[in-house]
């Protein structure tokens, strides 16, 4: 009895699966967010870079990347939390970019970065962070800038990575996250 398929067909067949292979692993590499550049570190003039709740300050010389882009968004996006003052003064820097408002730190808001921020089109909108067993609803208020820093305008501070959220007080205390543990902690956030 011969073959259901010929030699040919099954060399067209391997041909099909093998190019499906490539469009696919293409298809999932454009959704990568990479670097878009890098911003060289500026010395901050004495007294121009707030160092509160561990924040850095950019170093002379040294190259950081840039992002116009984050990871792509899904139902439990993950995240890096991290800690920022939203009251004027705080580490935050100026009023935030979505109401030009100071926030206090006991009211749960984040900034999210460049890619999450989206051009201003989650300002005012809550998110659902997930982390410590815990969650919580806070309202986006900012960006956390991953395309510039290591100026005047962030304080002196490097751009941001692409994966954060940066967070209240209130969105830490509400997370149940010990006070020694405050400043970076693995989460995952969704539109709320």
């Amino acid at each position: 009895m011969k073959g259901f398929l010929s030699k040919s067909s099954i060399k067209m067949i391997l041909v099909g699966v093998i190019v499906f292979v490539v469009i696919c692993s293409n298809i999932v590499e454009a959704q990568k967010c990479r670097p878009s550049g890098r911003v060289r570190g500026k010395k901050p003039p004495p007294g121009q870079c707030n160092t509160q709740d561990d924040s850095d300050c950019c170093k002379e010389g040294e190259m950081y990347k840039v992002y116009k882009c984050s990871p792509p968004i899904t139902q439990n996006t993950k995240a890096y939390l991290t800690l920022n003052s939203f009251e004027k003064g705080g580490d935050g820097g100026g009023p935030s970019e979505c109401d030009n408002s100071y926030h206090s730190d006991d009211t749960p808001v984040v900034a999210l970065s460049t890619g999450w921020f989206n051009n201003e089109s989650r300002c005012l909108k809550n998110i659902t962070i997930n982390g410590n067993g815990q969650s919580v609803v806070a309202m986006v208020v900012d960006e956390s800038d991953s395309r510039r820093g290591c100026d005047a305008n962030h304080d002196y501070q490097p751009p941001c990575p692409n994966n954060i959220v940066d967070a209240s007080k209130a969105v830490w205390k509400a997370l149940g996250v010990s006070r020694d543990d405050w400043g970076g902690l693995d989460i995952t956030w969704s539109d709320a």
